[in-house]
């Protein structure tokens, strides 16, 4: 009798295994499903000019988190490439400096788009053509600023912006610029305006008239609250998570998530490891920093870290810019093969900021961004390649194909529709 029963309870054992990889593969195929059905947008990918020539662009698979075989091969239809300029001095000669680097990424991206791959990426600027170029099979791309430091003290430079395709302006980034303070302001509690200056004032006007988003991901929070009180529009947080999970500067705390829903905007959700799990982040971090010396002793390179960046040439910023995908990857490579690496920052933190998020402020607020190439990217998301993944723990998550339409793009989709309609009302 005690054989029978001992054999059923096997027979049970491999039939609930059996029953558990199944529900385990319609788990999977389901994700995919809905991963290829639905417009998958990440709001932020920084960019290097290297990138983007006749010998070396984003048709190949280069040591870069974003280009276009990585991703198709993990289904991110719409690139958000940043014109990112980093903080210098509120002068003439700064400005002018700064409008020489944004020109660059400009001409870069519209070179990839007319020139180098039309027949594979198309430059969207509104969400009928992102609908429109995704039918055609093609990739997109949009183009978001980083800092509005290098249009100077000139307004008319929004308006130039915009011809040129910038669909989201941020009016900082770190360290405080002639339009707005930054939230780097947190560190020592000095502040240049209070939040944003009577020129930032002027810009938040320029923007709703022309039918940018506002990006308050950089800003201080009381610039964000001054834009709050100023815009006739929704706004967004390109690449942000919660602050109430992780205390960063560079996070929303919930006073400003509930100021953003009532506003209408959007925040993209981050995949950056510093501002998901500073415990874990920091652990991991420090055991890797190591390894980038390591790594970069080995290929003969000067290494820094992030924080020396500002202190660096112009000659190591671009040596360093040009160098850290490839240290990165071979990092990890080699951190995967060790035993003694403490965990990183995954998909499953990024997931957590989403439904904190999702539970405060509602879906329809909430989106998705990675920062690739610019410091973000975490376990299981650390390329475009892998951006099913972050699909397949929102199914997990019990996430409807609705709702994960929705965080994948449709919520940042809507709020450009209304931005871009306010500004035709305005004109």
């Amino acid at each position: 009798m005690k054989r029978f029963i001992f054999f059923l309870s096997i027979l049970s054992i491999i039939s609930c295994g059996e029953q558990g990889k199944t529900s385990s593969d319609e788990l999977v195929e389901r994700a995919k499903m809905i991963h290829e059905s639905v417009i998958t947008i990440d709001t932020h990918d920084d960019i290097n000019v290297k990138n983007f020539t006749d010998s070396v662009n984003y048709t190949q698979r280069l040591e870069t988190q974003v280009n276009l075989p990585k991703m198709n091969e993990g289904g991110l239809d719409v690139a958000w490439f940043i014109v990112y300029t980093g903080q210098d001095s509120l002068n003439a000669t700064g400005y002018a400096k700064g409008e020489l680097n944004a020109m660059s990424k400009f001409d870069a991206i519209h070179r990839l788009c007319e020139e180098i791959a039309p027949d594979a990426i198309g430059l969207a600027l509104t969400s009928e053509e992102v609908r429109n170029i995704h039918t055609s099979g093609r990739k997109i791309a949009m183009i978001g600023v980083e800092n509005a430091y290098p249009m100077g003290e000139d307004l008319t430079n929004f308006e130039k912006y915009h011809e040129l395709g910038a669909r989201y302006v941020s009016l900082s980034h770190n360290g405080h610029s002639q339009f707005a303070d930054s939230n780097t302001g947190e560190r020592d509690s000095i502040w240049l305006h209070n939040g944003l200056s009577e020129l930032g004032e002027n810009a938040v006007y320029e923007m709703n008239r022309l039918g940018i988003m506002i990006d308050i991901s950089h800003p201080s929070k009381e610039s964000m609250k001054q834009i709050i009180a100023l815009t006739k529009a929704p706004i967004i947080a390109s690449h942000s998570s919660a602050r109430a999970l992780c205390d960063h500067s560079r996070n929303l705390d919930d006073e400003q998530l509930l100021l953003l829903k009532e506003n209408g905007g959007v925040v993209q959700t981050v995949a950056f490891g510093a501002y998901l799990q500073t415990e874990k982040n920091d652990a991991h971090a420090s055991y890797m920093k190591g390894l980038y010396k390591q790594v970069a002793d080995s290929l003969g390179i000067d290494w820094y870290e992030r924080s020396q960046f500002r202190s660096l040439t112009k000659e190591q910023r671009g040596a360093y810019i040009e160098n850290y995908p490839k240290v990165m990857a071979l990092s990890r490579k080699i951190a995967a093969t060790k035993k003694n690496v403490p965990p990183p920052v995954d998909v499953s933190d990024f997931v957590d900021h989403i439904d904190y998020m999702v539970n405060l402020i509602g879906i329809d607020h909430v989106g998705i961004s990675s920062d690739f190439d610019g410091g973000g990217g975490i376990e299981g998301w650390s390329d475009a390649s892998e951006t099913f993944n972050v699909t397949l723990e929102l199914v997990k998550r019990g996430y409807t194909e609705e709702e994960i339409a929705k965080l994948w793009g449709e919520n940042l989709l809507r709020v450009l529709d209304e931005v871009q309609s306010i500004a035709r009302e305005m004109s």
